[in-house]
Formats: structure tokens, sequence, C-alpha cells
């Protein structure tokens, strides 16, 4: 500390005068003071077990002459209770000489009592549990529970009854027209939502932009007469894959504008590898999970291609279904597992068929028999852990696959009708439930969505959703909302006010906004500044009080009189029809003149041509002034004829 000392009367020391007069300035040539941490941290150290070890001893103290107090009685009891309190004195005093002896061992060791000293002041060991979880303040009140306690109790409950963890309480409408809803997606934030369907038309919807009213922001026919057959966002949420019913997909952009079209293959060209694109209607199709610029497609011209956003003059990959005997089968649905390593794909004669992403030709597993032949796979989704394939069959059937054991299904259900060739099926984000939807005749009920255990394929739950079909389901995990599509055109949002998040949630708490009047019978206003007095406007103050001054002009006001509509009231006659066009056609109908008789037509005007000569008799005037007529032959009287010489009329 020698050091220490003379720094600090070298600070006290007043400033050298000969350097201040030639700097101009005092203070200058001062020394920094110099601090040692590490004796700073072991002198801090030292009076921390210091002030511990004391405290724990007047404690003691007080513990020992409260258990003198209250065990006066019993002088057995006492003695052990004094001898106890010596024994743990003992420890604390000994615990202090541990902390003293190895202070200098470690840097790190934390200051303050051992957890024994602790233990032994505050009681014997198995009461140490119990003080752990004493807290500083008044006693609670009795039967009061901790919100935490509620917290663990409840989602105890819901890990023994998974349909609790069913965000079905709320549901919201959306009016998507008035045919199927045949596409869903959800972009990976869960702001947005866009549905197709049947009626060519796609729709964007904005949750955070809505209000209660409910009404899309955007309506377009990316694809003309084709109906939608597939929608979903990108990985990154930033483009659209839409799949419809030509042989072209196409790529929008978030707001609809198009940035891609698949070409179209040659369709005279037999081997379909040797073709760019799609030659046939297509059925299904998906982005790849980790790739933004890939996405899958299939066929019926029995393909499965792969494209890349950045190439739209050919695919990128080519895979071709088989069935057993060698032939083309028609995919109907398509795939990539969770990693994007496999392609899977539902045929038309039932099996499943799952490529490795590099090798287009063998595949990696299959099953032939997965669901009847000649029925279409509707659906196929990996679950979240990437092990379990659900598959959807036109069969009526919902089935688990194990893709390491894809022979014999893990689990099925059945009685599930679908009449829709995109029914799908979806995993909750907990990866325990699986959602699939049914299909109902006009007239025969309501549609349902169905819920399953995966392991089990039990029946936990169902939502009868609609008096149509359940066509599409979709579960997003950030969102915990379900979204389906019905065959009346509708797309419903369940949700959970409590376990949902975002979403529909955003729109139901706004209120509509009012609608402006219209503005449509206020005359236009030209402003003209420079313009002289006797042209000048009178300035439009507003548009309320000029509707307000247009009501009470008669002229303005004047509602024009509609078409009179059957046979006319009011004084005005409406035998003619309403239209312009139906008076005309009645005039022109009126015209009686009979012109069946040339020659009679002819001689009606003689009288006059013979006192005003002007065309043609000056031209015959030397040559025949008198007009000379044939005479007229009386005609036939065909009663005396036989009746097979008479002529038929």
């Amino acid at each position: 500390m020698e050091p220490a000392v003379q720094e600090d009367a070298e600070m006290r020391g007043g400033p050298d005068p000969e350097m201040a007069a030639t700097m101009g300035f005092s203070g200058f040539g001062k020394k920094a003071r110099t601090f040692d941490l590490e004796a700073m941290f072991e002198q801090t150290r030292r009076t921390a077990v210091e002030r511990s070890r004391k405290v724990l001893e007047a404690r003691e103290r007080e513990k020992e002459e409260r258990a003198e107090k209250d065990l006066g009685s019993s002088c057995t009891d006492s003695s052990a209770s004094a001898s106890d309190a010596r024994g743990t004195g003992t420890t604390s005093t000994q615990s202090g000489k541990v902390w003293s002896e190895s202070e200098n061992s470690s840097d790190e060791e934390l200051t303050g009592p051992s957890k024994q000293s602790l233990i032994s002041v505050h009681g014997p060991v198995e009461d140490s549990d119990d003080e752990d979880d004493d807290f500083i303040g008044p006693p609670l009140p009795p039967g009061f529970k901790d919100s935490d306690d509620d917290y663990d109790d409840d989602t105890e409950e819901e890990d023994n009854n998974p349909v609790k963890k069913i965000p079905d309480s709320h549901e919201i409408t959306l009016q998507h027209g008035t045919k199927a809803v045949s596409a869903l997606g959800l972009d990976p934030s869960g702001a947005r939502l866009i549905t197709g369907g049947y009626d060519y038309d796609v729709k964007f919807w904005d949750f955070a932009g809505m209000d209660a009213s409910l009404q899309a922001f955007r309506s377009l026919q990316p694809c003309e007469c084709h109906q939608i057959r597939s929608l979903q966002y990108s990985s990154t949420g930033d483009v659209i894959l839409v799949v419809s019913g030509n042989s072209q997909a196409k790529v929008l952009d978030r707001d609809g504008f198009p940035v891609m079209e698949c070409i179209k293959g040659d369709q005279y060209i037999v081997d379909m590898t040797n073709t760019k694109g799609h030659t046939a209607m297509l059925n299904s199709g998906c982005w790849h999970p980790k790739i933004k610029e890939e996405f899958l497609t299939c066929s019926n011209d029995g393909t499965v291609r792969t494209w890349d956003i950045n190439n739209e003059k050919k695919h990128k990959t080519v895979f071709k279904p088989r069935s057993s005997q060698g032939k083309r089968v028609i995919p109907t649905s398509c795939t990539y597992s969770r990693d994007g390593k496999l392609i899977a794909a539902g045929c038309q004669d039932g099996s499943i068929q799952i490529w490795d992403r590099n090798m287009t030709v063998h595949t990696k597993f299959h099953c032939r028999q997965a669901h009847a032949p000649g029925t279409d796979t509707s659906c196929l989704t990996f679950s979240y852990d990437g092990i379990v394939l659900a598959s959807r069959g036109g069969d009526n059937t919902l089935k688990l696959w194990d893709i390491r054991q894809l022979k014999k299904p893990l689990n099925s259900a059945e009685r599930l009708p679908s009449f829709f060739p995109m029914t799908d099926c979806c995993f909750s984000p907990d990866d325990k439930i699986l959602v699939t939807g049914t299909s109902v005749k006009r007239g025969g009920g309501s549609g349902k969505l169905c819920f399953f255990y995966r392991e089990t394929l039990q029946k936990l739950y169902e939502i009868e959703v609609t008096d149509a079909s359940v066509v599409r389901s979709l579960w997003h995990p950030k969102l915990n909302q379900i979204m389906v599509g019905t065959g009346n055109g509708l797309a419903k949002v369940y949700y959970d006010p409590v376990k949902s998040q975002r979403g529909a949630k955003l729109c139901v708490v706004k209120t509509k906004r009012k609608e402006r009047p219209a503005e449509t019978l206020t005359q236009d206003y030209i402003i003209t500044p420079h313009a002289l007095p006797m042209f000048r406007e009178p300035r439009q103050r507003s548009t309320r009080k000029q509707l307000e001054k247009d009501r009470l002009d008669p002229v303005k006001s004047h509602k024009p009189e509609p078409p009179v509509a059957g046979p006319g009231r009011g004084g005005r006659v409406g035998t003619h029809g309403g239209t312009l066009s139906s008076y005309i056609v009645k005039n022109i109908a009126l015209d009686k003149t009979d012109d069946s008789n040339p020659r009679e037509a002819i001689l009606r005007h003689a009288k006059e041509a013979e006192e005003n000569p002007y065309w043609i008799s000056p031209a015959y005037a030397k040559t025949q002034p008198k007009a000379v007529f044939a005479e007229v032959e009386p005609e036939d009287d065909e009663t005396d004829k036989p009746e097979w010489k008479k002529r038929k009329i």
C-alpha cells in the first residue's frame, strides 16, 4: 500500500508554477490515479464474509434466547435445543473459517454465507424445501391460489385433454363467392389470407386492414376461365403459387401482380421428359420448404415437375410415376417433405410414390395399394417431425403411413365422404391432431371438420361448419387459427381469444367504416382565380352544404320518370313499349300498303304521269306518243277443272 500512499501525496501536492507559467494554465502535469481492481475485489470479499459472519452469530444468539424462553417448562427439551443451537453455532463458525481459508482460491466464488450455514440457521435439513418457497411480506389469506398454479393446472388439463387445444370458441365468415372455395393460402406471418374458387376468382384478405365488414381488398382472375386448384405462399411470403385447371402454373407477388408463368410443353412429343413443360391440366402444386425459388407441380400428362422461379422457359427436373406394369399413371397430388429432401405423389391407381429430390428415375419408397384404384388421392401431407405421412383418399378414407415402412398404414379412418379432388388434411401445430373435412350432397346435412388423434386416428372432435361440403382446411402454427373453405363459397376462420394470436382477432374489434354520401350529384368545380367577376363562380365551401342546396333546387332534384311498363299509367300510353326500338318497329308494322301486284302499283301513278310528264313520256313523245298497255286477261276459273289439275296452295 506504500505506492498508493505516495501517489495520494503527489495528487495532493500543488501544480508546478514554472509549468503553469509556460503553458498558460494550471493543473498540468498531474498523474492519473491508478486502481488495483484485484485488491479492491479482495477487500470487498473479506468485508462481506465478515459482515455475514456477524449477522449469522447475532441471529444464532437470538434463536437461542427464543428457544430457552419457549421451552423453559421442559428442562430436557431446553437443554436439547441449547445443544442443537450450539451445534449450529459451531457449524456456522466452521463455515466462516472455510470461507476465510478458501477466499484466495477462486475469484468466481459468491460472497455471503454458505448453504450449510443457511440451513443451520433456518432449521433442520428436512425443512429446507419449505424455506425455499418463503417470500417477503405479510402472510397470504386462507384459500389463496397463485396464478402460476392455475396456469400449471390448465396446461396439465390441456395435455390430458387434446380437445381443449382446438381453437373453436369463435368464428368469422368471409364471403368469397357463390361457388366452392377450392384453394386457401396463408403467408408465414399470418397477416394475409388468399382464397380461390370454382368461380375463377382469387381474393386477398388482410386481417390488419379489414374491419368488421370483412371485405377483401383485392379480387382478380389470374388464370381467366380456369378453376383455381391450389394457392400457396412461399416460405418467405413474398410470392404466391397459383395452380389452376390449365397446364401453366403462375407465380404472383403479394399484391397479385404476375411474376412468372411456366411454359407450356409440346403435346405431340411422346416422351414427357423431352418437353419443356406440362401438356395437360394441372392437379396440384406446392413450394419447397427451404429453397424459396423452387416449386413443384403435377399434371394429367403423367409427370411431376420442379421449377425455378428464375427460369420460366423450362422445368428443372421431371419425375414420372409408373404403375406396377410400368405404364404411365396420373399424379393427383404432390408435396415436399418438411426438410425438402423427398417428393411424394399420390396417383390415380391408388399408389403413393416417394422420390429422393436428387434421384429422378427410381422411387425411394412406394406403396402400390395405398388407396382404392381409380380414385383421386386428393392430399398428401407430412407431419412436422417428418416421419409420418397422411393421405386423404378419394375412397372416403384417411390414412397414416410411416415412410420407413410404407407397405402397411399405421392407422386408417373410414366413412369420410370426399366429393372434391382437392379435399385436404393437415396436422395441428403440436403434431398430435390430424384435421380433415367431409363432403355432403345438397340438402344432405352439414359438412363437418373432423379432428383425429394422431396415434390411433380416433375421432376426438368435430365441428359442423355449414350446410355444404368442407373442401379445404388449414391450421396455421403461428396464429393457432383454423381456416376452412366450403362448397358454398364461404371461408371460415375459427379462433380462440386466449389461445390464438393476431389474425381474425385484429379485424373483429374494428367497427365498420361509415359510408360517405354519394358525391355524384355535385357539379364539378373549376377553379379560375383570375377570371372576371361576371364569369367567376362562387367558391364551393362544403360538399354537404352543396348537397343540401341541390335538394332545395327543384330542377336539380327532379327525378326523371322511368319508362312505362305495361298498359300505361299517369296519362302516358305504354302499349307500344317503353323503348325507342319497340316504338319504331310498331310504326313500321302499321304500313299496310299491298305491293303484291306490281302492275297495279305502277298504274296507280299513271294519271299523274300523264298530266305532268317528266321522265318517260318525253322520251317516247316522237316514237310512241300514246302509251300502250297490255290488256288484263281474266283469271282462269279453276272450279271446272278436275281435282288433280287444280293448283295446290
